[in-house]
């Protein structure tokens, strides 16, 4: 999508949102099912398998596929041109050799480069020579290769305040992916963001899709908050039996138990702390160890 397209798409928000089939029947969300496990808890590959390959890359993705996880976590931001591309720092200076290619032009800011700048990086030497070469996916490229693999997403809106009308971009990337259909919705995605008016607005123009916090907000406010999301995910910290229960005595506005993902576990230890807590999900770079130490 060009930017003009992006802004027009920003610009008009609430005018269009019968483009993408926002809207649901009550009937038809409380017909959905829940698509994370009421037993063990959902392990979710972090950025892909982030412990065993560059995050966010196809590599990371596929080595969670090959790893045997469905549910992988990835960002997304926008570029100068308005592109959805793949990231977890607003500044690409971390995990590509931005600063080698365009050494004037820090802070190396994602949303100061255009798509074809983007493509030209190393997203992978960073890690390991063995990635050399590896590149920054469009959500575009990423959403063809777990459709391929048959796995499922956790979206994260990264940073959505310096992006306006990212919400309303990325569902129109997903509708055109075919990942806003009945099959979909109902067991293949969520949407989730730090940023709480994001998550309304997600839910605003797509009431069927599911959405999730970022945070531990106060018990008093859970409220307020289930009636735009489904999930509250807060850090492993933060997921303490009684905080997971208190979520768990709410119903989101899709009609379900709201639910707890929580993230980053990377040891066996602490997967059976926050099991034992009752999350429904744990996320993590090494979805392996988690898996191992709960079954999930």
């Amino acid at each position: 999508m060009s930017m003009r397209r992006a802004l027009a798409a920003a610009t008009g928000v609430l005018l269009g949102v019968s483009a993408l089939t926002l809207t649901a029947s009550p009937a038809h969300a409380a017909a959905r099912q829940d698509s994370m496990s009421d037993r063990a808890p959902t392990t979710v590959a972090h950025r892909g398998a982030s412990g065993y390959a560059p995050e966010n890359t196809l590599a990371a993705v596929n080595k969670a596929d090959k790893l045997g996880f469905d549910w992988t976590e990835t960002d997304v931001q926008r570029t100068k041109d308005g592109e959805l591309v793949l990231m977890h720092d607003t500044t690409l200076a971390r995990t590509t050799n931005v600063e080698k290619l365009y050494p004037t032009r820090s802070p190396w800011n994602v949303s100061d480069f255009t798509a074809k700048e983007i493509a030209r990086l190393d997203a992978g030497s960073w890690f390991s020579d063995d990635y050399k070469g590896e590149k920054v996916p469009t959500l575009e490229t990423y959403l063809k290769q777990i459709s391929k693999n048959g796995q499922k997403l956790l979206l994260e809106l990264k940073s959505p305040e310096i992006y306006p009308g990212i919400e309303y971009q990325t569902l129109r990337e997903l509708k055109s992916e075919g990942w806003l259909d009945s099959s979909h919705l109902k067991s293949k995605l969520i949407i989730q963001s730090f940023n709480a008016d994001s998550v309304k607005m997600t839910h605003v123009l797509n009431s069927r899709v599911k959405t999730g916090f970022l945070g531990n907000p106060k018990v008093s406010e859970l409220d307020s908050y289930a009636k735009f999301t489904d999930q509250i995910n807060p850090t492993h910290s933060a997921a303490t039996k009684e905080y997971v229960e208190a979520v768990h005595a709410r119903k989101g506005p899709l009609g379900k138990r709201m639910q707890v993902l929580t993230w980053t576990v990377n040891d066996a230890a602490t997967a059976r702390k926050v099991d034992a807590a009752g999350v429904d999900g744990i996320i993590s770079n090494f979805p392996d160890v988690v898996r191992d130490a709960t079954g999930g």
